[in-house]
């Protein structure tokens, strides 16, 4: 396989800039890339201008990203049990999503929420509720959710499959979903990612439970977390407790030949880290 063939990228910061995530992530040679949209830990940004619009979709270099998706900010949680904090998650990712829409950007990946203590049934209810009312609000954004899965820290749901599922299966517009899998958060979940066989029977599961046609992208992360830990740290390709084993099959797997695979892992502003990791992982 060509290294243009490779969708293989990271996570890019947007400062001073959406543009300014191309520059980065064509310095190091990536083909995908994952950007926030704005401030990450803001609820609400003012309204991108024409120019930066423009700056960031006649980019002289996006031609060299095959894919670009977004990420949605960490505030957001639907399923939460204080109403002006859902009113502010349904606000902000509406607002999003409309972002995304006018960079271009296919889908934006979102954890699912948290039920803080409400039970998981409630949780998702919320959840269903809050995408129906969001794709209601905005029927000419084209702009996918992709639903993350998590590593089931404190009370987020998303860390199981049929989570997932059950969320796809039950809004009004199941099309406007997919699926951002993450290795780092399957395996907190309790998915043995340290053989070729383990990470195998994981995706079979995934196929079996929410489909296969739904995944839409690949979080690449090691873990410095034990299996089943239900904690999310991220660690370098090969340094945690993963190992190589599960990289190895992903990027061997040519179902996977064209779902972006971009790294969430540590780096300074040399992009260094990002470098070695996507190394190691065309040398899989």
């Amino acid at each position: 396989m060509k290294k243009t063939e490779l969708l293989l990228g990271a996570h890019m910061s947007i400062a001073g800039g959406v543009h300014r995530a191309i520059e980065r992530a064509c310095s190091i040679e990536c083909t995908a890339m994952q950007i926030f949209v704005k401030n990450n830990m803001q609820w609400f940004a003012r309204p991108f201008r024409r120019e930066e619009i423009k700056a960031f979709r006649e980019h002289v270099q996006r031609p060299e990203l095959a894919v670009v998706f977004a990420h949605a900010n960490y505030l957001i949680n639907r399923a939460g049990t204080n109403r002006q904090f859902r009113a502010n998650s349904v606000r902000a990712l509406s607002e999003e999503l409309e972002r995304a829409h006018e960079l271009g950007v296919p889908f934006i990946v979102l954890h699912p929420g948290a039920h803080m203590n409400a039970g998981e049934e409630a949780g998702l209810a919320k959840i269903i509720a809050a995408l129906d009312r969001i794709f209601a609000r905005l029927p000419k954004v084209k702009t996918r959710i992709a639903l993350e899965t998590t590593a089931g820290q404190g009370t987020s749901l998303g860390h199981t499959f049929q989570h997932l599922a059950e969320i796809i299966g039950n809004v009004r517009a199941p099309e406007r979903l997919c699926v951002c899998l993450d290795t780092a958060h399957v395996f907190a979940a309790g998915h043995d990612l340290t053989s070729a066989a383990g990470t195998q029977r994981m995706f079979r599961e995934f196929d079996r439970t929410i489909g296969l046609r739904y995944l839409a992208a690949l979080h690449l992360n090691d873990s410095k977390t034990a299996r089943g830990s239900r904690v999310d740290r991220h660690e370098h390709i090969g340094k945690g407790k993963i190992g190589l084993e599960a990289f190895r099959v992903i990027m061997r797997d040519r179902r996977f030949r064209k779902i972006p695979k971009v790294l969430e892992t540590p780096k300074r502003k040399d992009l260094r880290e990002d470098v070695e990791n996507m190394r190691t992982l065309r040398g899989l």
